[in-house]
């Protein structure tokens, strides 16, 4: 399904159909205007919809290498599967390392977009405490899978999102849950378990990639809408 070893959708064919599944469903929502004012309330106009979250599922191919990390062990699986979602195993053993990379669609487009709604919307104190929160309770909720990386069950991140959200601000609470759910997870399953890379016998952990993306793409989604 990939050219290239290090660009690869982060979960097998069927999955990714269902997220596309998802996404048309999300467009014809912005159609009918439904999530286009859940998403017109976190600050985003709603001709940046249909763009953000198109970038986000394609960008999720795309993996940047940061580091490399020696490992005594590497994966033979091609798939591995967790909470019924099968994750893709980069081919990628020919080098007996595993390689620590950045994904654009799980990552970056997300940790931009979180920052630029931070500081929209003057939400700096209400942001530490909301990601604090959800980045403690995904870290104890995460866990590592060999060959894979981190993952965590992908409903997790948007629903703890909404709910402390509401509860430190109503008025704010879309644009809230999104930067909490997106860098909470981030940074909870991927951030904190850097320390345990050479254990996961796999070829590429990427920051946002297979184990977290569904979460976070979730979020983007969801968490705007319990909002």
């Amino acid at each position: 399904m990939h050219a290239s070893p290090m660009h690869y959708f982060p979960v097998t064919a069927p999955f990714v159909m269902l997220l596309f599944f998802v996404f048309g469903v999300i467009l014809a929502l912005v159609q009918l205007g439904i999530i286009e004012y859940a998403y017109a309330k976190i600050g985003i106009q709603p001709r940046w919809i249909f763009l953000f979250l198109i970038l986000s599922l394609l960008g999720s191919y795309v993996n940047i290498p940061i580091a490399e990390v020696p490992a005594q062990h590497l994966s033979e699986k091609d798939t591995v599967s967790d909470y019924g979602i099968q994750y893709v195993v980069p081919n990628m053993r020919e080098a007996s390392r595993t390689v620590i990379a950045v994904n654009v669609g799980g990552a970056l487009i997300p940790a931009a977009l979180s920052i630029y709604l931070m500081l929209k919307n003057g939400l700096l104190l209400q942001s530490l405490i909301a990601v604090a929160v959800v980045t403690i309770v995904v870290h104890q909720l995460a866990h590592p899978v060999p060959g894979v990386g981190i993952a965590l069950t992908p409903i997790v991140p948007p629903l703890l999102a909404a709910g402390v959200a509401l509860l430190l601000s109503r008025k704010a609470a879309p644009a809230l849950a999104y930067i909490a759910g997106s860098l909470g997870t981030l940074i909870g399953a991927d951030l904190l378990n850097l320390g345990i890379v050479d254990q996961l016998q796999a070829p590429m952990l990427s920051i946002g990639g297979a184990g977290t993306f569904d979460g976070v793409f979730l979020t983007g989604i969801l968490a705007v809408l319990l909002a």
